[in-house]
């Protein structure tokens, strides 16, 4: 490596990024709370300013080659900026005057658990950097604004956010749902629609149009893109929330807040409830008549936004009762998600109460969805069918990151009976899988090479030098806890969102032990943990240096603070161009796509 390399790195690496980070986010706390108090004319000015800032550069393009997980996925350009050299050029070149959008690059992905494809749009990593420096300015705004029930693809939210709201709802009464889905929303969304709401600078809302009409490339062959807002950029989702901001509002104002009985007293509480998760959404209430009518609101709404409701993926049906809709019977219950979510009577299951100890008749439970357990035997099999030969540490090397991170998932409802079942869904796997890497007649002696007295009984799946399969009833329920409905990363209350960090259902255990034992801050960088920073865990002493596998030897960094002190004590594996790494890690997301 030459020394002019050796120096950059070094510059790169000694940047006080805890300094960088707070004049950040102190702008971006004042644009939030700006707008919180209805001065948009300051908030703007402060987005302008936020945009020429050299420190909100410097995090954009950090975002984008270090921390993103697309970070080794090159645009049309077949540029990947990965290393240090190239860092401070990509920093000088985010500048908005003389700024032109490249062309996306089509990439197709499968959808989980269906023989489909999703299309994504690759913007360049110049492109990346940009959008995030404008998301940066961008999403303080309109978190400000956002409605307390929408949670998808916003900071500090989860699909546990919205499961726990629904449930909060039909729990102590039964209500008919809408259970919606909007059809190709990300594809669909109309871009005059789009720029007339987003309600920027016109620097940022030029800068957006490009991103928008900068068109596709799809094996060599250029597409325009008149609709829609591509999958795969920074930006993309926080587009997609702004287009359907304002849908909740609008539809709840055509009921009235209190409805007055017939024998003159008011009936509070009367407007529809409605849970969005990006483009998923439910809207609950006791009133068949006011579910058609939400109905017909919703598809009108959509209309001026270039959008419909998908009719295969969209249906009414009552928490509690079969009913019939159009002269077909809906069962009882919808699934969200992941998760079936329904009303059981009394018989099966005890009755819940309600406030005042009153039985209700009926118990809401909340499990993984059938579709959801499918979709797992599928992937546990696929892994099973991909290692008929490899060795059984290997397989199960690959199959414990796939049961920790189903179970940690679904550990906040009813899901004791499922990880039981899945449980033994997954051993009749693994026993045909030894089974057949055995000789005939000699199978029960073989099997014990693979099956041997541990943790789960005499038929623990496990091997000589101390590898086992965990199992899916080993971990515990966990109830989640609601975010506050108005509450913001962007507040600045890190003593609360740092706990939601490790209260988080989809924290490893080990992380959110070492979040309380770290207060919520990193050990390098002592910056507290945001929602939406990803997590590895470090060993202290790296295991090339005879660092021990133990928990005082573990410490939580950010995903770049990792790369900095791997670099520093020699756990960097430099022959790698793609950066990866020798030490173990453990990598933790903060919201579900």
């Amino acid at each position: 490596m030459s020394k002019t390399s050796l120096k950059t790195t070094d510059e790169w690496n000694t940047i006080n990024w805890a300094k960088v980070q707070r004049k950040v986010f102190k702008l971006q706390k004042r644009i939030f709370q700006a707008v919180k108090s209805g001065d948009k004319v300051k908030a703007k000015k402060l987005q302008k300013l936020l945009l020429k800032s050299h420190f909100a550069k410097l995090l954009a393009t950090r975002k984008v080659t270090q921390d993103n997980r697309g970070k080794k996925t090159a645009g049309v350009d077949g540029k990947k900026v990965l290393h240090y050299t190239q860092r401070f050029k990509l920093v000088n070149e985010l500048n908005i005057k003389g700024y032109k959008a490249k062309a996306l690059r089509r990439i197709w992905i499968p959808k989980p658990g269906r023989n489909e494809e999703r299309p994504l749009g690759i913007p360049t990593i110049k492109d990346r950097a940009m959008q995030a420096l404008v998301k940066s300015a961008l999403e303080p705004y309109w978190e400000a604004q956002f409605e307390g029930t929408s949670y998808g693809f916003r900071p500090g939210r989860s699909a546990h956010d919205a499961i726990d709201r629904i449930w909060s709802v039909i729990k102590q009464k039964s209500k008919y749902v809408l259970d919606a889905d909007i059809s190709k929303c990300f594809d669909k969304i109309n871009h005059d629609y789009l720029l007339s709401k987003v309600d920027c600078p016109t620097c940022i809302k030029h800068l957006i149009k490009q991103w928008l009409k900068c068109g596709v490339i799809d094996n060599g062959v250029f597409e325009d893109t008149d609709f829609g807002t591509p999958q795969g950029g920074v930006i993309s989702p926080l587009l997609a929330n702004i287009a359907l901001h304002g849908m909740i509002k609008e539809i709840k104002s055509h009921f009235p807040a209190n409805k007055r009985r017939k024998d003159g007293t008011y009936k509070t509480g009367y407007q529809p409830t409605i849970i969005r998760y990006a483009d998923d959404f439910v809207i609950i209430h006791e009133d068949y008549k006011v579910i058609l009518q939400c109905k017909s609101l919703i598809n009108e709404w959509l209309n001026k936004v270039g959008l419909e409701l998908k009719s295969s993926k969209t249906r009414i049906c009552h928490t509690l009762n079969d009913i019939e809709i159009d002269g077909r019977m809906e069962k009882a219950g919808f699934d969200f998600l992941g998760f079936n979510i329904r009303s059981y009577p009394m018989g099966k299951h005890h009755s819940s109460k309600n406030g005042h100890g009153k039985t209700l008749g009926f118990k809401t439970m909340i499990k993984p969805s059938n579709k959801a357990i499918k979709a797992h035997h599928e992937e546990i099999k696929k892994v099973i069918k991909n290692h008929k030969t490899a060795p059984q540490s290997a397989l199960i090397q690959k199959l414990n990151p796939i049961i920790r991170g189903w179970c940690n998932y679904y550990k906040t409802v009813n899901s004791k009976e499922t990880f039981t079942t899945e449980d033994m869904v997954t051993w009749r796997m693994l026993r045909a899988w030894a089974v057949s890497r055995v000789k005939k007649g000699k199978t029960i002696d073989k099997l014990s090479k693979y099956f041997s007295n541990g943790k789960h009984g005499k038929w623990t799946f496990q091997t000589k030098e101390g590898y086992h399969l965990i199992s899916h009833a080993d971990t515990g329920i966990k109830r989640h806890t609601l975010v506050k409905p108005e509450s913001s990363p962007y507040d600045g209350n890190w003593t609360y969102w740092s706990k939601r960090r490790g209260d988080y259902p989809e924290t490893p255990t080990r992380v959110a032990k070492l979040l309380m034992k770290q207060k919520g801050k990193c050990s390098l960088c002592r910056q507290n943990f945001t929602p939406d920073d990803l997590i590895e865990v470090d060993h202290i002493i790296p295991k090339s240096k005879g660092g021990k596998d133990t928990s005082k030897n573990y410490q939580a960094l950010h995903r770049h603070c990792h790369d900095v002190k791997s670099r520093n004590d020699g756990s960097y594996d430099w022959s790698d161009n793609d950066h990866e790494w020798k030490d173990d890690v453990l990598t933790v997301p903060m919201t579900r796509d």
